[in-house]
């Protein structure tokens, strides 16, 4: 993700944070001691900052990632429901300059019924299994592109080249993006299947 570096957040501000966030956790409460928060600033939700919330002191780690601004905040369920909602309440501002962004952070925070659509720019982005062989390696680098802008229509709808990483699948598709933030995919090229990478539902 591009949005921006993330800052980890000092103890007091940690605590204020925690403080307005725990209730709404569903029964989790992190201790603000206990608790890392790493913050980076998101250009497409003005006066909003992207937090991870985590507590390695447990064990499996507790993790929250909340979209926080000074009024407004939402949890993010990897659903893409509390995105779109926070788009209109925000209002999610887009330009030429940071729909990218969005695209990143949307499909790294929303997973669909069948798995997520993970954005591959570049090899390190492509979670292998096992290391494939270099000629293949190069192939498939060859084939990777980084997102990049391809149109804009007169309506505002932004329309961006990706290749995404589906279950065990590489391809290329068009991202289109509309001025109130809702995504869908079209034109789909399968260029490689049955690669050796981690299922990303359950890590094997």
């Amino acid at each position: 993700m591009h949005e921006g570096q993330f800052k980890k957040l000092e103890l007091e501000e940690v605590a204020a944070v925690l403080e307005r966030l725990n209730p709404h956790f569903d029964g989790i409460v992190f201790d603000p001691v206990e608790t890392t928060i790493l913050a980076s600033d998101l250009s497409f939700y003005p006066g909003c900052r992207l937090l991870d919330i985590a507590d390695y002191s447990m064990q499996p780690p507790l993790q929250r990632f909340v979209v926080y601004g000074a009024e407004k905040y939402f949890i993010v369920t990897f659903s893409n429901d509390p995105i779109y909602a926070f788009n209109q309440r925000c209002p999610i501002v887009l330009d030429k300059d940071n729909v990218t962004d969005y695209v990143r952070f949307f499909f790294r925070y929303v997973r669909g019924r069948h798995g997520r659509f993970l954005v591959s720019e570049s090899l390190e982005d492509i979670n292998w299994r096992d290391d494939p062989p270099p000629a293949a390696r190069k192939t498939i680098g060859e084939m990777i592109q980084p997102l990049f802008l391809e149109k804009t229509d007169e309506a505002g709808v932004y329309y961006i080249r990706a290749c995404m990483v589906f279950k065990d699948s590489l391809f290329k598709t068009l991202v289109k993006v509309e001025p109130n933030g809702f995504v869908s995919l079209s034109d789909e090229e399968l260029l490689i299947e049955d690669m050796p990478v981690l299922d990303d539902t359950f890590g094997q």
